[in-house]
């Protein structure tokens, strides 16, 4: 099972900016934290609420760092789009990643000059060479990458992420592709990861008036992909499920009572220590509203997949 603590969208969302300092938006509801309050809402808590700091690991940052290569390939010309263009983005993107966040280098290794560096930037070279394995980037002219979606139900709820990238077809038809440095899920692990990119879709549908054609996961450790197209119909009722989510999470947030899951998923928990399922005390609840997401906050969990 992969590690699903996040990693960073940006390494500076998380690790520059204190809590007190990140300025307040109106609340808004993105797949991360949606799917943090589905698998446990203290983790929702700790997370949009109370913004405690978590812990980075090696394959969250190369996650990062993988998608920041993947953009950066895309800014080149079609025929410079080849994997040893996208391996020698690889040190950069790095150097550019500890330039935003100097303290980087130090919490996940001794040091700059740790030994163990370069073969962690060549298994970031491996992915990359994965990706290749899925798509030719040479044929494709994506409309955006990294695109921010922002759209209001008419119920009032705010939806609010990211896209890795946006396809458009010469018909019209639009393709959601998400990557994941993580592995296929299995079969019965689809509906999660399928839960990220109807939401991406329902907000494509708000924005634009028209469903994406496709919904496509590509998953770089194992070079598998995941593809979907959604219906109209489904992704209505899909709206509904958010909307549910949303209530349930206001309905805490009033009442203070975000109760603790316990599952094997506790393991990579950073805020274990702190979970009553685990004899822990959560902080004094800081009350209700806060800003359960942002823009910032929202994180690039579902890419290590």
């Amino acid at each position: 099972m992969s590690d699903p603590s996040p990693t960073l969208r940006s390494v500076t969302d998380t690790v520059e900016a204190a809590p007190a300092e990140r300025p307040r938006r109106r609340p808004a509801l993105s797949p991360s934290r949606a799917g943090d309050f589905k698998q446990c809402p203290l983790l929702y808590r700790f997370r949009a609420v109370d913004r405690l700091p978590e812990r980075h690991t090696r394959a969250q940052v190369r996650g990062t760092l993988v998608h920041a290569v993947l953009e950066r390939l895309y800014e080149l010309p079609a025929a410079e789009r080849v994997p040893t263009t996208a391996r020698d983005l690889v040190a950069p993107a790095w150097e550019a990643l500890c330039a935003e966040a100097p303290e980087l280098a130090s919490e996940l290794f001794s040091g700059p000059e740790d030994p163990e560096v370069p073969g962690w930037l060549e298994s970031a070279g491996e992915l990359l060479e994965a990706y290749f394995a899925l798509e030719d980037p040479r044929l494709l002219e994506p409309v955006a990458r990294e695109l921010l979606v922002e759209t209001e139900l008419e119920s009032g709820l705010l939806l609010r992420g990211y896209i890795d990238r946006l396809d458009v077809a010469p018909g019209g038809q639009l393709r959601v592709v998400d990557y994941k440095t993580g592995a296929s899920p299995r079969p019965v692990a689809e509906a999660r990861a399928l839960f990220q990119m109807k939401f991406y879709a329902l907000a494509l549908l708000h924005l634009r008036g028209v469903a994406p054609t496709q919904l496509r996961l590509l998953y770089l450790a194992d070079a598998e992909s995941l593809t979907y197209s959604p219906a109209e119909d489904e992704l209505r009722r899909f709206e509904r499920t958010l909307e549910a989510i949303w209530e349930a999470i206001l309905t805490a947030g009033r009442t203070g009572d975000f109760r603790p899951n316990r599952t094997k998923l506790c393991e990579w928990c950073s805020h274990k220590a702190l979970c009553p399922a685990w004899d822990g005390t959560p902080p004094e609840y800081p009350g209700w509203p806060a800003d359960p997401d942002s823009a910032a906050a929202e994180t690039v969990a579902d890419r290590t997949g």
